[in-house]
């Protein structure tokens, strides 16, 4: 550390070294927090079907619901609690309560009051509880009452019994300390962490600014503060002319207990842990006996956990993409011990060269095998002509359906990228397995058009077998002298013909995709 300036006394280097020996020895020790269950509720589920808080009554206007208990709604003159059915039985505690305030107002009132008292409080006028209480009072005041302007506050207060809340001048005489807080309207839920250990009260204050759990500020620190060793929690709020929703959204306890404490276990209630047990054991006979019964009346509905079927919950594109999915996978192994076929087999080529080669150039050999000279070695094994172009030919082959496969492959793919496109977009369309074809319409028609010609061919035909017959086959016919339409003119109308409909068909296709477009 820099020290700036020429002169620093004695007693303040004491201080300062006593200071640093102070933070040492606090770095240094711990508390062990347990989670108490019995003095806690949170949510979801944070109240019961009938109503009722678990390990909780409150009483008043409170009211309670699946995601917080509603101390007082924003109506005048209302009063409501929520306290503790059970007393604590831990010396040391750390209480974590999350609430909201809001109002419509810039001024509400009155405020919300955190309690840990000797017996449960009764409704009175201190913040909707009685007066002349034993304990602690952690006071929530939105109210100015004496005109200081001085709130929101926040303040801590003991009583033995005997004093009175001081409501004219706030209990500003009465306190052991207080900070000036708003936690009005805030944009997220305001958390008080109380802590009491070794006769020390703590309290940090969360004001609601930020989602950040750990943005905690100290708001209260008192010494030597004296409560009862077994107490009662609640919290409890009130309304006056002017009123706010008062919601409690969380109060979670943890007992503290030293490091050397924690490691010392529990004394266990025999007859409660036998009663328990018990309890437990006649529920699972119980269940027992229902999954019988429900198994009897439902026999088909029985399953066992080899015969489990994930298919009866996917839907039919999911079961079409699965069995694509696992036609590429066989496809794909296909491909992998193909492919390590050909690697073996280009090896065994590339040896059998490799031997022509070193036979070929041997001198005198004429490309032909030779043996070993004494007739005592064995003859060299070589490979012929026909066997390299059988490998050879194999190879081709391979290759093709290698191509092929590749080919089926990817036109696989591309139907089954249209698939997830199709399934996006909430619209199918049908192709040919070929590829897009001719409109139907345009078919039908050309069809139409080739069975008239065909009508028109036959009846010609006919007629002049009839005219044949008629003239008694011997005299030349003679074409009757009218007007006939040439060759030329029929044609044109038939082109005619065939513009006017293939413009109806493509008027009606027009249509048919502005309809579309409104889908």
């Amino acid at each position: 550390m820099l020290w700036t300036g020429s002169r620093m006394t004695g007693g303040g280097c004491c201080l300062v070294i006593a200071a640093a020996f102070v933070a040492i020895a606090g770095q240094g020790t711990s508390v062990a927090k347990r989670f108490e269950y019995k003095y806690s509720f949170k949510p979801p589920y944070l109240a019961q079907k009938d109503g009722t808080v678990p390990f909780f009554e409150y009483s008043g206007n409170a009211i309670a619901s699946e995601e917080s208990v509603r101390i007082t709604p924003s109506l005048r003159s209302q009063k409501g609690m929520i306290w503790t059915k059970d007393l604590t039985n831990f010396d040391w505690w750390e209480v974590e309560l999350t609430f909201r305030v809001t109002g419509r107002g810039r001024i509400g009132a009155d405020g919300l009051a955190f309690w840990y008292t000797a017996a449960k409080g009764l409704e009175g006028p201190v913040w909707g509880s009685s007066d002349q209480w034993i304990g602690l009072g952690i006071f929530f005041d939105s109210f100015d009452n004496d005109n200081k302007h001085n709130n929101p506050y926040i303040m801590a207060m003991t009583n033995d019994g005997t004093k009175n809340f001081d409501h004219q001048n706030d209990g500003s005489t009465q306190q052991l300390a207080g900070c000036l807080r708003d936690f009005r309207n805030k944009p997220f839920p305001v958390k008080a962490k109380i802590e009491y250990y070794h006769n020390i009260l703590t309290v940090l204050i969360h004001n609601g600014m930020s989602n950040n759990d750990k943005d905690f500020e100290m708001c209260i620190r008192a010494e030597n503060v004296i409560l009862p060793k077994n107490g009662f929690f609640g919290v409890s709020a009130a309304t006056g002319g002017l009123a706010d929703d008062h919601d409690v959204l969380k109060f979670v306890t943890h007992s503290l207990r030293s490091p050397e404490m924690a490691l010392v276990p529990d004394e266990v209630n025999l007859e409660d842990s036998k009663k328990f047990e018990a309890e437990f054991a006649e529920y699972q006979e119980k269940l027992k006996v229902q999954k019988d019964q429900w198994a009897r009346e439902n026999p088909d509905k029985v399953k066992k956990d080899d015969d489990w079927d994930e298919e009866q919950f996917m839907g039919d594109s999911e079961k079409e993409l699965r069995m694509i999915f696992q036609g590429q996978e066989a496809m794909s192994d296909a491909m992998r011990s193909l492919n390590q076929k050909m690697d073996e087999i280009i090896g065994r080529q590339e040896r059998s060269l490799s031997m022509l080669t070193s036979i070929q150039n041997k001198p005198g050999g004429g490309g032909q095998p030779q043996q070993q000279l004494g007739g005592g070695g064995a003859p060299v094994d070589t490979i012929r002509r026909d066997e390299v172009n059988a490998v050879l030919a194999n190879q081709r082959e391979l290759v093709a359906a290698a191509r092929d496969i590749k080919n089926f492959v990817a036109d696989v793919h591309n139907k089954v990228t249209n698939l997830h496109q199709n399934q996006k977009q909430g619209t199918g369309t049908a192709q040919q397995v070929g590829g897009p074809g001719v409109n139907s319409d345009v078919t039908n028609m050309i069809a139409e058009m080739r069975d008239s010609l065909n009508h028109v061919k036959r009846d010609m035909t006919n007629g002049y077998a009839n005219m044949q017959k008629q003239s008694g086959g011997g005299a030349a016919i003679s074409c009757p002298e009218v007007s006939c339409s040439s060759t030329m003119i029929i044609a044109s109308m038939l082109v005619c013909q065939a513009v006017v409909i293939i413009a109806y068909i493509m008027f009606k296709d027009s249509k048919e995709s502005q309809a579309k477009k409104f889908y």
